[in-house]
């Protein structure tokens, strides 16, 4: 694949709506979209590429390969945690560290999808299997995170606002929207196959480029107004939140060869290696972690990790599977 295919992969819309976004708040702009907006485009997306995902899942079967892609998976965001909270220790305290690796445990869906608008326009498949995957990521890191807190944290044991009931941790680590969207869309996909897909038409097809180009203009405007936390995160964060996408995608890349990927699956699943949650996770840590400050975990998810994926880590890690593959 030449450059001028690559750029056009990427810069094709609705890449480029994220930054007009960004630019928009730099030269402040008073672009805004209204959060229920953009809360019900965020959920349409989940549930248009679960309904996709389950379709293909239909078609392709429950393989070996299947079956080995999503305990991968849920290894990976037992793992992640552990190393990132390793090396967040040296700069951080435990709850700041056990928060934020459970952000770099869990994942981006708006990086995901944007992975798989990229594949489409290179006319590149994926795997069902993929969308799975991306939902059995999201948990396992939370409960990670905070088993992290609880065991190595000091703090009064009788301090009941330090402690969040184990039930009620399962239902916000498992049941929260998102997930709850992306699997059951994913189920109904499954179930109704080919001839679902048919009558969603064109409300899981025709328009999803154009609902996603107008939620990464959003992102542009989220990401461009947490820029300034990038200060107060410092060097050592700012570094983090650059180089440990780029660790993850490496064994992401490196496990996708083991398990014999194609190029799709391939891609795929080292995004959902290399990206960081900036949604569900800082929504659980707010009640899981009270200690953690949101002003850290959140602003290296969203305003380093998430604009470095989607301007640099996307086409590196793309152009990497391509000449492994090629």
């Amino acid at each position: 694949m030449n450059v001028d295919q690559l750029l056009h992969n990427f810069f094709a819309p609705p890449v480029p709506f994220f930054f007009i976004g960004l630019l928009a708040v730099l030269a402040k702009s008073d672009l805004e979209i209204p959060s229920q907006i953009s809360k019900f485009i965020s959920l349409y997306l989940l549930m248009a590429i679960g309904f996709k995902g389950g379709v293909e899942l239909h078609e392709s079967g429950i393989t070996g390969q299947v079956i080995a892609v999503m305990l991968v998976s849920i290894v990976m965001a037992i793992v992640i945690p552990l190393y990132c909270f390793a090396i967040l220790r040296r700069k951080l305290d435990v709850p700041n560290a056990a928060a934020l690796a459970a952000s770099f445990g869990s994942v981006s869906a708006v990086t995901f999808i944007t992975a798989s608008n990229i594949l489409d326009s290179a006319g590149i498949k994926f795997g069902g299997e993929m969308m799975a995957a991306m939902a059995l990521m999201e948990s396992p890191s939370i409960i990670i995170g905070v088993i992290l807190y609880r065991k190595l944290s000091k703090h009064d044991e009788n301090d009941k606002s330090h402690h969040m009931d184990m039930k009620e941790l399962m239902r916000e680590s498992f049941l929260n929207g998102s997930i709850v969207v992306l699997i059951g869309s994913l189920l109904v996909g499954l179930v109704s196959n080919e001839h679902g897909m048919k009558i969603m038409q064109p409300f899981t097809g025709d328009i999803f480029k154009g609902m996603l180009s107008f939620f990464l203009l959003d992102m542009g405007v989220v990401a461009g107004r947490r820029i300034g936390a990038i200060k107060e995160a410092g060097f050592f964060l700012v570094g983090f939140g650059i180089l440990m996408p780029l660790i993850n995608a490496g064994l992401g890349i490196l496990i996708s060869l083991l398990l014999n990927l194609d190029q799709g699956n391939a891609f795929m699943l080292t995004v959902l290696f290399a990206s960081a949650s900036y949604i569900a996770v800082p929504a659980a840590m707010r009640i899981a972690i009270p200690d953690a400050n949101p002003g850290i975990y959140v602003p290296v998810a969203l305003a380093i990790t998430f604009p470095f994926n989607i301007i640099a880590g996307l086409p590196l890690y793309y152009w990497i599977i391509q000449t492994i593959h090629a």
